[in-house]
């Protein structure tokens, strides 16, 4: 038996259940960029998650700062309500995203993370804000 196959794939229905629960979780890069060229940006917020060193770095157009570290009730009183917010941080080594998406939902906002962060956001040579200036430490 191969080794890929050592573990049968799920059923149709448990497949469909499981990829769409991480789809309600995540976007890629592509859609987002898509959706920000075009000019689709009611319903979403995005996030850098990271220190504002790092928002100052480099950061996805249109993109707010909001370090996980800093959310609370009072930190987020004037975001709205009945967006999602699409939080990053650095790369998927990084779990600044997580941590914030994690936070804005237990305050009760809704919440996606972007798959990758800036890092696959650059490799794919997307545009960004900022400074451009070398590269810094996660900032997380």
């Amino acid at each position: 038996m191969t080794r890929t196959l050592a573990f049968p794939a799920a059923a149709s229905a448990a497949a469909v259940e499981y990829f769409g629960a991480e789809l309600a979780f995540e976007v890629d890069p592509d859609d987002l960029v898509q959706d920000l060229e075009a000019g689709r940006t009611d319903g979403y917020v995005v996030v850098e998650t990271r220190a504002p060193e790092a928002f100052a770095h480099a950061r996805i157009p249109g993109a707010i700062n909001l370090p996980y570290r800093d959310m609370t009730a009072e930190s987020t009183k004037h975001l709205d309500g009945d967006v999602v917010y699409v939080c990053y941080c650095e790369s998927a080594q990084c779990n600044a995203a997580t941590k914030g998406a994690l936070k804005l939902a237990q305050l009760g906002f809704k919440v996606k993370r972007l798959s990758g962060g800036i890092t696959s956001w650059l490799a794919a040579g997307y545009p960004v804000d900022g400074e451009k200036t070398p590269a810094i430490r996660c900032a997380c």
